[in-house]
């Protein structure tokens, strides 16, 4: 398969090379394993492979570099992704909910009730001591995933799949690469639950969100022994 993408040779095209690498794999494997009835992947599995390419990369980065700036950078790149992609996804699935449900009850929606309701969850999931400008108000607005229903959470169970995927490659070596591997190759051939839990994960366990934030917490900690900044 072909990836193409713009590349200025920035930190963030490497990524984008990693993460599309990750669905090229994804396809390739199921391609070349699968018969065509089965070569598909379902939507809730098409995050897993993107990410697991971007978390083994931010690791192998965050071993390698010696330069503190280098790796304040890095640990930042990778929290802000925790947060947008765990935090920020759920924080929209959750406004997703709230807009079917008024439905359902026989509420009308308007720009003004999608606005309190937005305001207010944002207010909620970053507390007091964020700054958020009223603007963020018309922020849903520009969100075009609320337009293809219940589509967002896929992202936060697919990065916690992803976290826990990655650690298990290189903690375990060989035998989980191989889980991987089979994942990658499996396609649509079973339910995506179980196709993860024979990679490893058991999405139906609370285990793989918490040790996805238990990693947040690891990363959130270097940081502030790096800039001297007391998290107590």
């Amino acid at each position: 398969p072909y990836i193409l993408l713009n590349y200025q040779g920035k930190i963030h095209d490497v990524f984008t090379i990693a993460h599309e690498m990750g669905h090229a794999m994804h396809s390739f494997y199921t391609n070349h394993t699968q018969p065509y009835v089965y070569s598909s992947y379902r939507i809730f599995l098409a995050e897993v492979a993107s990410t697991v390419n971007e978390a083994l990369l931010m690791q192998h980065m965050l071993a390698r570099t010696t330069d503190r700036n280098e790796k304040l950078y890095l640990l930042n790149q990778f929290l802000e992704q925790f947060r947008t992609t765990v935090f920020r996804q759920t924080m929209f699935a959750e406004f997703e909910r709230l807009i079917h449900n008024e439905v359902e009850q026989g509420g009308a929606l308007t720009a003004d009730w999608f606005g309190q309701y937005y305001l207010e969850l944002n207010n909620f999931y970053y507390g007091a001591e964020t700054i958020i400008d009223p603007e963020l108000r018309m922020e849903w607005a520009r969100i075009p995933h609320f337009y293809s229903g219940f589509y967002v959470y896929k992202y936060a169970t697919g990065y916690a799949a992803a976290i826990t995927l990655s650690q298990q490659i290189l903690n375990e070596g060989r035998s989980a690469q191989e889980r991987y591997l089979k994942f990658l190759s499996s396609g649509d051939a079973d339910y995506p639950l179980n196709l993860l839990r024979q990679a490893g994960v058991d999405m139906e366990s609370p285990q793989p969100v918490v040790a996805a934030l238990d990693l947040f917490s690891k990363l959130l900690e270097e940081m502030a022994e790096l800039t001297g900044v007391d998290l107590s």
